[in-house]
């Protein structure tokens, strides 16, 4: 018997099956494709940013933004308090005993971790024995150490004083030199002695930071600085460089008479209504007054030989090492 089923309708469905796995084909193609592009983007990608990471590095780096200029109303404050520092002590001085540079340089070496007094207790048996440059250069450190002792550190300070000594007698024919530049290279002078030279020895214009300076400008929020010469920068920018010098000795007398590190006399200060930290000292009149050093509470300054103006003012000298 023949097969009597008819092709027509296999043919259909054998057609449908090629239909249908020429679609999956297809479909699979398209997903390899998407995928190797996927794939060659990443790629490209990864290059790209590398590539800008590359240039990124090769670039130098970007300047630094300039530092803003002070406030007017900022200007204003810190010369306002200037001034009236100025009318509280019109005989602001530096409180080193000095008739010379070369006295003044080592003075100024010496008054380091220890006070101004004790120094000019000091000096004057040191420059009694080596008045010149050359003098304490060929000296003997061992005698040096022993003149030196009371100011603490005596045996740094001893090699630096003859450092600083030998310096000026090969370097500079025996005599202090009056740039910055030159200061600085002498053993154990830095940037504060510099300016305490430049500006009480030859008349020329300087920010002195010490301990009280940075205190105080600090507590007027003149800056936030902590760093001496970021200090001096911020500080020197508020002020005509021809006021640096007297700015530096008012600043430095009102932190040694009146705004104390540890308990400011707040209530007796001549400048509490300009000051942002009053407060955190005494603020009773009567007890603040109590806490006054110096001329103003009747003690002797530091120096043995304090200028004429410093005496008419009421000033004391301070007592020579070893006074009762």
């Amino acid at each position: 018997m023949t097969d009597s089923t008819p092709v027509k309708p296999t043919a259909k469905k054998a057609a449908k099956k090629a239909t249908a796995t020429t679609k999956k084909t297809t479909a699979t193609a398209k997903k390899v494709t998407a995928t190797t592009k996927k794939a060659t983007t990443s790629k490209a990608a990864v290059k790209k940013t590398a590539a800008a990471k590359k240039t990124a590095a090769a670039k130098p780096a970007a300047k630094k933004a300039p530092v803003a200029e002070p406030s007017t109303a900022l200007v204003r404050r810190a010369r306002r308090i200037n001034r009236e520092l100025a009318d509280v002590y019109p005989y602001a001085h530096p409180e080193l005993d000095f008739e010379n540079p070369f006295q003044l340089v080592v003075a100024t070496v010496l008054s380091a971790q220890t006070t101004d007094l004790r120094v000019n207790q000091t000096t004057p048996a040191l420059f009694a024995k080596y008045p010149t440059p050359e003098d304490l250069a060929a000296a003997n450190p061992e005698e040096v150490e022993e003149i030196l002792r009371p100011t603490g550190f005596f045996r740094a300070k001893t090699k630096s004083v003859i450092g600083l000594s030998k310096a000026l007698a090969e370097e500079f024919g025996g005599e202090v030199p009056g740039r910055l530049e030159d200061l600085v290279r002498l053993p154990g002078v830095g940037r504060k002695t510099a300016f305490v030279v430049l500006g009480n020895a030859f008349g020329r214009p300087g920010i002195t930071v010490d301990t009280h300076f940075q205190r105080l400008v600090r507590r007027w929020e003149w800056t936030d600085e902590t760093e001496p010469d970021k200090i001096e920068a911020a500080v020197g920018a508020l002020f005509p460089k021809s006021e640096w010098t007297m700015l530096s000795h008012h600043v430095i007398f009102h932190g040694r008479r009146i705004c104390h590190a540890r308990k400011p006399a707040c209530g007796a200060c001549p400048i509490a209504p300009l000051c942002p930290a009053y407060g955190e000292g005494e603020t009773d009149p009567e007890k603040a007054r109590k806490l006054l050093k110096y001329e103003k509470g009747g003690y002797p300054g530091q120096r043995l030989n304090p200028p004429q103006a410093y005496l008419d003012a009421g000033g004391i000298p301070a007592p020579p090492l070893g006074a009762g």
